[in-house]
């Protein structure tokens, strides 16, 4: 009978722990919105703030604070449209905006034209 009772204790905490898990890892979720623009041609093959050199057919933006090398979904809040980039710059620095893609990220999201969309980051990793 002991060893039962220590069984279902053992199962319970073990169960209370998983959960608790899932909600820290749901509180970690990085999200943000607000307005993105492009960049292209004249920075095409200049080194980047990660090293790595700029290639604007590639599908990578630049972001003030997320980590080089992180990948993000990208959401026009219009459209719906989304990319998925991966971080390996730092801006913008211009206006109020928090992200700056890659010419190939902004025909992904069709807002070559437009220069500015409001959008939606979801860190992925």
């Amino acid at each position: 009978m002991l060893k039962i009772k220590q069984l279902i204790l053992s199962l319970i905490l073990l169960l209370s722990t998983m959960s608790l898990s899932s909600v820290s890892m749901a509180k970690d979720i990085f999200t943000q919105q607000g307005k993105a623009s492009w960049y292209g041609g004249k920075h095409h093959g200049k080194k980047t703030a990660s090293g790595v050199a700029y290639n604007m057919h590639s599908l990578t933006a630049a972001h003030k604070t997320l980590p080089f090398n992180s990948k993000v979904k990208v959401t026009d809040m219009n459209s719906g449209k989304c990319v998925i980039v991966r971080i390996t710059d730092r801006g913008p620095y211009s206006g109020n905006r928090i992200l700056d893609l890659s010419y190939a990220a902004a025909k992904d999201l069709d807002i070559i034209n437009k220069g500015v969309a409001k959008v939606k980051l979801e860190l992925l990793n």
